[in-house]
């Protein structure tokens, strides 16, 4: 199963109720109430994250799975846990990042930790 999620868009501004992703140093928004379900991600100066992930905005799914999903595409970044139970991905393809989230909980990923 792949269900859309979000859109993802990189920005430098600060956004109220953002979540902190320690792997990455990365402060996300929820893009659930969002109109177009975009989630805005403010990257740490020392965040770990280069390259398409941190410059591009990309698409993300949640999925049963990950590693079938993931077998033989271009991994850009992880897998690694966002929070306690959300393991994600993100891949290169076709010329455009995506977002493969497996959650191990029922319900929305995001946790507000502002």
């Amino acid at each position: 199963m792949r269900v859309f999620d979000h859109v993802g868009v990189p920005t430098e501004e600060r956004h109220a109720n953002e979540m902190y992703v320690p792997a990455t140093k990365v402060w996300v928004t929820d893009p659930a109430p969002h109109p177009h379900r975009i989630e805005f991600l403010r990257f740490e100066p020392d965040s770990p994250v280069t390259g398409p992930v941190r410059d591009l905005p990309h698409m993300a799914f949640r999925v049963d799975r990950l590693d079938p999903l993931i077998e033989g595409e271009e991994i850009l970044l992880g897998p690694f846990y966002a929070t306690d139970a959300t393991r994600v991905v993100f891949i290169f393809k076709d010329g455009a990042v995506f977002e493969f989230m497996e959650s191990a909980e029922p319900g929305h990923w995001f946790r507000n930790t502002a």
